[in-house]
């Protein structure tokens, strides 16, 4: 059986009871980072071989997993944080044990996407993950362009480094929508910023970020996409 165990993304209290008796009763774990796995598991008092899985060697070692669960073994797959298979390790590992007829399954938990579009304030009931954009700012801008017109809420994930540029291309694409941006999310210094683009923009300006960001956008508003279509409006 392969598992795609989901851990905290910040506050190890998060982790729940399946995804710790699941990982005492696999054979192996396969880990994005083996060190940082290594640390949760030793706070938690598990002694398991790990197995390195990450995006570099994929293709190699999700044969060698193959061959595992061939043998009659299970493993669990986990990412730095969070749910793997969400912008981290482990889409294509299941695609192959579903390929191979192996049993996969997920012991759900902790996901920033959630928790950053709920507490944007932001309608929830809708939303779309974009992941990572583009690094380059022409190629990032095309990439959101995609979704100019949805009326569903955005979400991104973000480097510090790149957060202010994304801001900025975000309110050239989007216009000066409403928004929020999230960090340390269920850590001691968990920050919520909400307002439109430009303020949030102000705010990065002012302070310095630090740590990976969940940028969450609102979509376009419903008489909005009306008066688009029409051509009557621009954003």
């Amino acid at each position: 059986m392969l598992y795609l165990v989901a851990t905290p993304i910040g506050n190890l209290g998060d982790i729940t009871l399946r995804a710790l008796d699941t990982l005492r009763e696999v054979d192996f774990v396969a880990s994005e980072d083996t060190r940082k796995t290594g640390r949760l598991l030793k706070h938690f008092e598990i002694s398991k071989p790990q197995i390195a899985f990450h995006e570099h060697n994929e293709a190699r070692v999700g044969h060698r997993i193959m061959n595992i669960l061939a043998d009659g073994k299970s493993v669990a797959v986990v990412s730095d944080a969070g749910t793997p298979g969400i912008s981290d390790p482990g889409y294509t590992l299941v695609q192959l044990a579903i390929e191979n007829e192996f049993e996969v399954t997920m012991i759900p938990g902790p996901t920033a996407v959630a928790m950053a579009v709920v507490l944007s304030g932001l309608p929830a009931h809708s939303f779309i993950y974009r992941g990572f954009p583009p690094r380059k700012s022409g190629k990032r801008q095309r990439f959101m362009t995609i979704d100019v017109d949805s009326p569903h809420t955005l979400i991104f994930y973000e480097s510090p480094y790149r957060l202010k540029a994304f801001l900025k291309d975000a309110l050239a694409v989007y216009g000066d929508r409403r928004g929020a941006i999230a960090n340390e999310l269920t850590k001691l210094y968990e920050n919520v910023q909400r307002g439109t683009l430009s303020e949030l923009i102000a705010f990065v300006e002012e302070k310095e970020p630090r740590g990976e960001y969940v940028v969450v956008i609102e979509g376009l508003q419903s008489e909005k996409v009306a008066k688009r279509q029409s051509g009557k409006v621009s954003i």
